[in-house]
């Protein structure tokens, strides 16, 4: 019977994975258990202060639209859409009209998604009132 060590070409990279995770989670659960008994927990006056100049503190509402979310989501799509488009230029030759056919439905479908986002005003900034 051999040795595991020497049978598989990976254990190495498995044991260092295995020990890795552990050393990471020790150290996880102690600074977990050192920072619950360092810090305080009241709250001081100084905190809330100005420091140095500046306006006063007070409590704003945190109202972020959804139209940064949304428009960096289609940016998103659309950019890894035109990403596919890379390896399909590279190898335009070797597919032939069977590729051409392929990319000419995907723009068409990509060209749908569009389309239909800007319909639905995807693309259009909305002020916060």
């Amino acid at each position: 019977m051999e040795n595991l060590a020497t049978t598989h070409a990976y254990f190495g990279a498995f044991m260092m994975f295995i020990i890795s995770i552990s050393i990471f989670s020790l150290v996880l659960v102690l600074y977990r258990f050192i920072s619950r008994k360092i810090a305080r927990l009241n709250n001081e006056k100084l905190k809330t202060t100005i420091y140095e100049c500046g306006p006063e503190v007070s409590k704003q509402e945190n109202r972020i639209s959804t139209q940064f979310y949304l428009i960096a989501l289609l940016f998103i799509l659309f950019d890894v859409e035109i990403i596919f488009m890379f390896p399909w230029a590279v190898n335009f030759k070797v597919l032939g009209w069977f590729g051409f056919v392929e990319m000419i439905l995907f723009l068409v479908i990509l060209t749908i998604g569009f389309l239909y986002a800007w319909k639905k005003g995807a693309l259009s900034w909305h002020s916060i009132k």
